[in-house]
């Protein structure tokens, strides 16, 4: 494809044929263009001389750069970001005829999940892609970035309306959102579940946070297109005003006089009996897994599935089908004396909060928690969460959780700073053991902040860590009289 026909320009750089786009140095190859970013960690200006040697012919950098990239074209941008979106976009071409996407500090990857679910049982051709990675029948990739970066994202789409998808379901995280990764998709409709304290240590203020989670409804999201608006959260009616302005058709889910109101909820040890009306017509479904909070997340993917032309009735049927996602409050085993062990994703004080209520739900004899907090990552959450696990949860352990380069020992502190009662285990895997062994007939354990990932961060490696894995392992072989 000629640069002019990626750029819509002409002049000389309509004589530039590219084979390929990379901003990855080591993956470029002869004929390529590559884009040079400045970012948090690395200046891609500075691997421009790797991707001259590797046959670049063509570099997109910031716009009053003055690179010397010799013998290829320079091409500069006010935001190269979003440029390099729109050329992936446009050079790879083909995607999925719907696709939505869904953003929010807590339930995106469920949300996708149960969308794509919802979508398979109407018997739809259609894919979720985030957090746990690319899922459809045509196509199965495992989990990486929330949002990859955007050429891999329209690769990705390319590939999957090659193998016949028409429906895809995007999670939208505020990193993607503000590094551009998702432009150039055009987007049917788009989804807002929640918003509390996140990532502050990329964005600084939560307002920036907000900012870069509202750019899918204000600049993304086409107007006329549906934005499904999650009603119950705090930071929803600016959302909702958001869409408004931009002339989006507005569908809320949640129990504040939404479009699709949930009237009532009643917890069992199976599931939850819900009562669901939308258009003047009432729907009694028994949904089959726990906590409100899977309920919320399973609305707003009706919305979506209803938004891009499903059949209300089916769709809401469709709710007693789901089938949970992997290491969101994920059943991991029952221990001989009958107390449960599940774990979940939640990293957040929110997320944690929430995750914690969903268990008081289901009146277990005594509640116990294992949790830690990520290092190089916001360190005000920490006493936050902390603070949360000392007023819900009755037994806690503060473990490991991905430390990164921070000193384990000190993010732990700071977390028992707020719950001085916890037993401090860094070892993640002896904390684990050691809660399962005091695990008694009624009891509820909860393992926290890492879900389904399989890997523990510890300095720059990656050592392999499934907590699923070890909590099986733990019930298995503890034999004391607590199991």
């Amino acid at each position: 494809m000629r640069l002019s026909e990626l750029m819509d320009r002409n002049g000389e750089l309509a004589a530039v044929d590219i084979q390929g786009l990379a901003c990855d140095s080591r993956d470029v190859r002869p004929g390529y263009l590559f884009a040079a970013f400045p970012g948090s960690n690395a200046d891609g200006r500075k691997y421009i001389p790797q991707a001259l040697e590797k046959g670049a012919v063509a570099v997109l950098a910031g716009a009053g750069n003055t690179i010397d990239t010799r013998p290829a074209i320079l091409v500069t941008d006010d935001n190269p970001r979003l440029r390099f979106a729109k050329m992936a976009a446009r050079y790879y071409g083909k995607q999925p005829q719907f696709c939505v996407a869904c953003t929010g500090t807590n339930g995106k990857s469920s949300v996708v999940s149960f969308t794509r679910q919802l979508w398979q049982l109407a018997g739809l051709n259609a894919a979720s892609m985030g957090t746990l990675g690319i899922d459809s029948d045509a196509i199965k990739i495992p989990g990486g970035l929330t949002t990859p970066d955007a050429l891999k994202i329209h690769k990705n789409l390319s590939e999957l309306a090659g193998a016949g998808v028409d429906y895809a379901a995007l999670e939208a995280s505020s990193h993607g959102l503000s590094q551009y990764r998702l432009d150039g998709v055009y987007l049917s409709a788009a989804a807002f579940t929640n918003l509390s304290r996140d990532h502050l240590d990329y964005h600084g203020t939560f307002d920036d946070y907000l900012y870069a989670k509202a750019r899918l409804f204000g600049e993304l999201l086409p107007p006329g297109a549906a934005a499904v608006i999650h009603r119950d959260g705090e930071y929803s009616a600016e959302i909702e005003h958001i869409a408004w302005a931009r002339g989006h058709r507005i569908l809320t889910v949640g129990a504040k006089d939404a479009d699709i109101a949930l009237l009532s909820r009643v917890a069992g040890t199976d599931g939850q009996n819900l009562e669901i009306r939308y258009e003047n017509r009432t729907y009694k479904i028994h949904f089959p897994l726990i906590g409100h909070f899977q309920v919320e997340n399973a609305l707003v993917a009706a919305g979506l599935a209803i938004a891009t032309g499903g059949d209300a009735a089916m769709t809401l049927q469709g709710l007693e089908k789901l089938k949970g996602v992997a290491g969101r409050l994920e059943k991991a085993g029952v221990t001989a004396c009958g107390a449960a062990a599940y774990l979940d994703y939640a990293h957040t004080p929110a997320g944690l909060k929430t995750v914690l209520h969903a268990a008081r739900e289901h009146r277990p004899r005594s509640l116990h928690l294992v949790f830690g907090c990520g290092g190089d990552r916001d360190k005000g959450k920490r006493p936050e969460m902390g603070a949360i696990a000392a007023g819900l949860a009755d037994h806690i352990i503060v473990t490991d959780d991905n430390p990164r380069t921070e000193d384990a020992a000190v993010i732990r502190a700071e977390i028992l700073a707020a719950c001085p009662d916890a037993l401090e285990i860094g070892d993640r895997r002896a904390a684990i053991r050691k809660a399962v062994a005091g695990l008694k007939k009624g009891d509820l354990l909860l393992v926290t902040g890492k879900g389904h990932e399989e890997g523990q961060i510890v300095g720059d490696r990656v050592l392999p860590f499934s907590d699923i894995v070890e909590i099986r392992a733990a019930i298995q072989a503890w034999k004391g009289e607590g199991i």
